[in-house]
């Protein structure tokens, strides 16, 4: 299973300063005080965190399916994460469980148009609200061209 979380935090260093691993021990050592040595076995088998965006706090931890229920009844236990021999207090909250890192995304993609509407709803004068359209209409995904170099040699030697 997938559980897309975020990492909320009232410290803005917090988010520029996570790492995948420090993700990964904190969230195996809150399994372990909470399910114990058992509960970290089941979940150590297959745990890693597949993605992790600094920017936006979005974080998906992988693990096995039997096990998910345990990681997420210890993700609320985390709360702090630890980078370069700093602290940080913060903690996890659950946005998804998916069966496919397809299905967390397209979660993800609604999740975020919804947290925009809420934000364009809480603009207070027209100049905020222009500023924030703005920025949503220069916003865009393109599709990568692959490079002269990049393709695959036809087979000939020369």
């Amino acid at each position: 299973r997938y559980v897309l979380c975020e990492v909320v935090s009232e410290d803005p260093r917090c988010r520029q300063c996570i790492e995948d691993r420090a993700v990964g021990l904190a969230v195996r050592d809150a399994i372990g005080r909470v399910h114990g040595d058992y509960g970290l076995a089941c979940c150590s088998i297959s745990f890693t965190v597949k993605y992790l965006n600094a920017y936006t706090g979005t974080v998906l931890l992988r693990c096995r399916k039997d096990s998910y229920r345990l990681l997420c009844s210890a993700l609320p236990f985390v709360r702090h994460l630890e980078s370069r021999n700093q602290r940080y207090p913060c903690a996890l909250n659950t946005l998804h469980v998916g069966g496919t890192i397809r299905t967390c995304q397209k979660f993800l993609i609604q999740y975020n148009r919804r947290q925009l509407l809420m934000l364009l709803q809480k603009c207070t004068n027209e100049e905020e609200r222009l500023s924030v359209h703005k920025s949503l209409l220069s916003c865009s995904l393109t599709e990568e061209q692959p490079q002269s170099g990049d393709e695959e040699d036809d087979g000939s030697t020369e």
